[in-house]
């Protein structure tokens, strides 16, 4: 079993979170994993993302090599099509359809979804109306994460318990929040 996921976002969209939930799953399924994250830009709204290995045996590297990504989770469509290159021909892209419009020559959202809509392996989701739903409009990393759980070689169980686990300190009434928009993620 190997998942090599490529996140990207913008700062501020918890990409770190999603990478942080599948870690903890992992270590709950005693897997081997690697993590390699820049968010130096974060704070100015600029790209995030990471590269994440996952393995039943030891990673040895941290970075993905190009075309060679099982899966790309983006919580912003754009900021999916800058990590195509990762993507392997059978991967799968999982992005959300709402834009982070943070630069003024942003492209129109039309012309992303139809760029997107090329890529074979691809699940577009409204990840903001799902997480509103869910209580949150924070919660969208985890209706991301849920979406994506179908990709990943990991029970949904150890991903509801990282959440429960990554949340803890939030209070009861974060927790579920987290854990409705994860499932309801899956669900979309």
């Amino acid at each position: 079993m190997k998942n090599d996921i490529i996140l990207a976002g913008v700062g501020g969209q918890g990409i770190l979170s999603i990478a942080a939930a599948i870690g903890l799953a992992a270590l709950e399924n005693d897997l081997y994993f690697k993590q390699s994250e820049v968010h130096g830009m974060s704070q100015r709204g600029g790209d995030v993302y990471s590269h994440f290995r996952l393995s039943d045996k030891p990673v040895l590297s941290d970075l993905i090599p190009h075309g060679r990504a099982n899966l790309i989770i983006s919580v912003e469509p754009m900021e999916s099509l800058r990590y195509l290159p990762w993507l392997s021909k059978h991967g799968w892209l999982v992005t959300n359809s709402n834009p982070y419009n943070n630069i003024n020559d942003y492209p129109p959202v039309e012309e992303i979804i139809s760029e997107i809509k090329k890529i074979k392996n691809h699940r577009i989701i409204d990840a903001e109306a799902i997480a509103k739903e869910a209580g949150s409009l924070k919660a969208v990393n985890m209706v991301m994460l849920g979406a994506a759980s179908h990709y990943i070689d990991l029970n949904f169980s150890s991903l509801e318990n990282s959440a429960r686990s990554l949340f803890r300190n939030k209070g009861e009434e974060i927790i579920e929040i987290n854990l409705k928009a994860l499932r309801a993620g899956r669900d979309a």
